[in-house]
């Protein structure tokens, strides 16, 4: 039964400026703490910590239409109800009414509720309307945002979600970045959690979708209507079409599941071995990352620095050091030629040769040279016009223009970007990577089924553990020119601000949180300062949202 709890180092409401946000403890509960807001002269109380890997929210980004920004990873939540408003967190924060007498101030509360620190906004769910009929093809991240948006928004219809991946739905960044290999500590949701909401998970693969009938065929034969269809089939990983990479030799791995982890973990055993990383992406700077405690690590990459593209050659060079200290090696603006067998198993990898001459020992290989639009189950399909890279266009909505009750989302879908300079562009998710476009799905595709709902603005924001943690947000889809750094780029201290003539479209930080989330918020409101003003020295954490 709730009860009446005072909070230590605050008196009264008068006490909080406007958009000020506080930490409280709670007097009689160890450990007990809750966040306390002042929005438009209301006060509002609610859990402290961000529901997905517990960032302290007081140290968040406050936008005065009430979105609280998480300083890690950049998932916001509605101070009025404590509800998720965009990824990556799943779980809303607990709400707590607030009141002052007697010279202090008090919440209402059970002790159970705030030491949760968050609910699920989903309760059990019946179907209502069964001639509705929402099929999901695919078992990501995009999956979970679609279908527990469409529960918390009171869908009526049943749910359905078909999908060949092993386990529905793990947090796949988990993989790469500590090599977890017991998928029950990186599900989103348990499987009870989809039975009580009503949402039905079929383990197979789709074969083919007849859209004039509005038919999905898996694998097994079996055909499953459908009024609403979202295809969220993610990436898939690519390979290398050279001598010993086209299944010709064993302990070559691709990650995409717990069973590549497992795999991985499996070959290199207890005993250090040489591991090559093939890829200097993100994935393949994790992975390799992980492994070198144990192992001798070598990534190979085709770029004169880690990310360059994407990050340049200044903030690459930064990552490259950080795994060096950790003991990775790195052979850089390096071509691969093909991989031998070993002399003592002529069906397992030995080595990697490159083009320059160079042979790299290797008891395993890990690919990590990108992700392709998981969409061949598509490709011979008429009624669908594929783009170039094999992902689906669509609209703001997430809605195929040419296919009615249709919609694509994650990384196989190309979508119109409103972030800085991107009016009128188009954000391919296939260039960049899974996190980046589930924030577009999380509120803004899954709503679609069930109304015309105006599209909801989002900035991109994926982080990276390299060393240390890097996180981003932005698009450098359209290209930028010029990079604007401040901070300390050889203590891995820095915030990259890269722009496109004076326009900000993107910004990197390591170790200066909250700077990417304020800035992702600034973006969001067109409020971001350009690259003059940060390059004369505005303090973007003090510009007013």
């Amino acid at each position: 039964m709730a009860q009446e709890y005072k909070l230590k180092g605050l008196a009264s409401f008068a006490d909080l400026a406007p958009l000020e946000k506080i930490e409280c403890e709670v007097d009689g509960i160890s450990d007990g703490k809750v966040l306390v807001v002042k929005l438009d002269g209301e006060v509002h109380a609610m859990s402290p910590r961000c529901t997905h890997y517990g960032a302290p929210l007081k140290s968040g980004v406050l936008a005065p239409d009430g979105q609280l920004r998480c300083p890690w990873h950049g998932a916001c939540f509605k101070v009025r109800s404590g509800d998720v408003e965009d990824a990556p967190a799943l779980n809303a924060l607990n709400k707590f009414d607030i009141l002052e007498r007697d010279g202090g101030v008090y919440i209402r509360a059970t002790e159970s509720d705030i030491k949760a620190g968050q609910r699920n906004p989903v309760s059990k769910c019946t179907v209502s309307n069964a001639e509705e009929k929402v099929v999901v093809v695919g078992g990501g991240s995009g999956t979970i945002g679609a279908v527990q948006t469409l529960r918390e928004l009171k869908y009526p219809g049943s749910i359905t979600i078909i999908s060949k991946e092993p386990e529905i739905v793990i947090d796949r960044t988990k993989l790469s970045k500590a090599l977890i290999a017991d998928p029950a500590k990186i599900l989103w949701r348990p499987r009870e959690w989809f039975t009580e909401a009503g949402i039905d998970i079929i383990k197979d693969e789709v074969a083919s979708v007849d859209f004039a009938a509005k038919t999905v065929t898996t694998a097994t034969g079996s055909t499953h209507r459908y009024t609403n269809l979202i295809l969220a089939t993610g990436g898939q990983p690519r390979t290398l079409p050279l001598p010993g990479f086209r299944d010709e030799l064993s302990n070559v791995f691709a990650l995409r599941d717990v069973s590549n982890v497992q795999d991985i973990l499996a070959a290199a055993g207890d005993s250090k071995k040489n591991i090559v990383v093939i890829g200097s992406s993100f994935i393949g700077m994790e992975v390799g990352n992980a492994l070198a405690q144990n192992h001798a690590v070598t990534i190979v990459g085709m770029e004169s620095a880690p990310m360059e593209r994407v990050l340049g050659s200044r903030i690459g060079a930064v990552l490259r050091r950080n795994l060096e200290k950790n003991g990775v090696a790195f052979k850089l603006s390096a071509d691969v030629e093909k991989a031998t067998a070993s002399d003592a198993n002529p069906t397992a990898v030995g080595a990697v040769h490159l083009k320059d001459g160079t042979v790299l020992p290797a008891d395993l290989v890990i690919l990590g040279v990108g992700v392709r639009p998981a969409t061949d189950f598509l490709r011979d399909n008429n009624a669908l016009s594929l783009q170039k890279d094999g992902s689906i266009a669509t609209d703001e909505h997430f809605a195929v223009p040419e296919l009615n009750g249709v919609f694509a989302v994650g990384d196989i879908a190309t979508f119109p970007y409103y972030g800085p300079d991107g009016e009128a562009s188009q954000c391919a998710s296939s260039t960049g990577t899974s996190r980046r476009m589930r924030d577009g799905l999380w509120r803004a595709q899954s709503r679609a089924p069930l109304a015309s709902l105006p599209p909801k603005s989002f900035i991109p924001i994926f982080w990276s553990a390299v060393g240390a943690q890097m996180r981003y947000c932005g698009n450098t889809v359209n290209d930028y020119d010029d990079i604007v750094v401040k901070g300390e780029l050889r203590e891995a201290k820095f915030a990259a601000f890269y722009a496109r003539g004076d326009v900000v479209v993107a910004v990197a930080t390591m170790g200066m949180d909250p700077i990417m989330s304020k800035c992702a918020e600034l973006m969001r409101r067109g409020l971001m300062p350009g690259k003059k003003e940060i390059a004369d020295g505005v303090d973007v954490l003090a510009v007013n949202l």
